[in-house]
């Protein structure tokens, strides 16, 4: 089976997957019902149980980077039979409407990782994406369920402390929405085994709307309720 998660652990077809340990089990606390600890190796813990309206649902951790969420990923994938992993998380935002606490919806992620190497030759450049079906049921439920949200890309980088701090400037005048670190790998590995992605962002701090206060540390871990719903409701 697997080399980092439980053997004997049961996953939902659906597994949301935010990065912090924490916040994956403040997650199943909050929101699931019936839910039991399936994993916990490397600290990395994982959950499944149930929506309030009675869908099975996974929520695990993935860690920081793409080379993390590369591996949890590929391992739900390849070893549990999950088919969909939405990966929950914050972002700093690089556009003016996309304030502090607002959702993003990702379309696709650029990135500076060499994830892809392996995939780029013979001239191919690899533009992963969101699974287009998960794209459009988070947006017209986000719709229903009165959340507004900015669909567009994203951009995952392996910097957190940029030693230039103009950089951001260059995805932002390509209209990127935002920055985070763990799409990339997670949608390659999506469109490799013909699984499904999505990525569901909230902004806790932005690099443009200089007013705005970034969010503090327990604001990331727990302020995080509409995107959490949003996701609960593509079980």
């Amino acid at each position: 089976m697997s080399t980092h998660i439980n053997d004997k652990a049961h996953f939902a077809k659906t597994v949301l997957m935010p990065g912090d340990p924490k916040r994956a089990k403040w997650i199943a606390e909050n929101f699931l019902a019936d839910y039991e600890e399936v994993s916990n190796v490397r600290g990395i813990l994982a959950f499944t149980g149930h929506t309030q309206e009675g869908k099975e649902i996974s929520v695990m951790a993935s860690g920081m980077g793409v080379p993390s969420i590369g591996i949890y990923s590929y391992e739900l994938f390849t070893c549990y039979g999950v088919e969909n992993i939405i990966r929950i998380g914050t972002c700093g935002g690089y556009q003016k409407e996309c304030h502090v606490g607002d959702v993003i919806i990702a379309t696709s992620a650029s990135s500076n990782s060499n994830y892809a190497s392996h995939y780029s030759n013979k001239g191919v450049h690899v533009a992963p994406c969101s699974d287009f079906s998960l794209m459009l049921k988070a947006y017209e439920n986000a719709l229903k369920l009165n959340i507004p949200v900015h669909a567009g890309p994203i951009f995952s980088s392996d910097i957190f402390y940029d030693p230039d701090p103009e950089f951001y400037k260059i995805p932002m005048e390509l209209g990127i929405l935002g920055v985070e670190m763990e799409s990339y790998g997670l949608f390659l590995n999506a469109m490799r085994l013909k699984k499904k992605a999505l990525c569901l962002l909230t902004v806790s701090d932005t690099f443009v709307n200089k007013e705005e206060k970034d969010m503090t540390q327990e604001e990331r871990q727990s302020s995080l309720v509409k995107m959490v719903t949003l996701a609960l409701s593509l079980a």
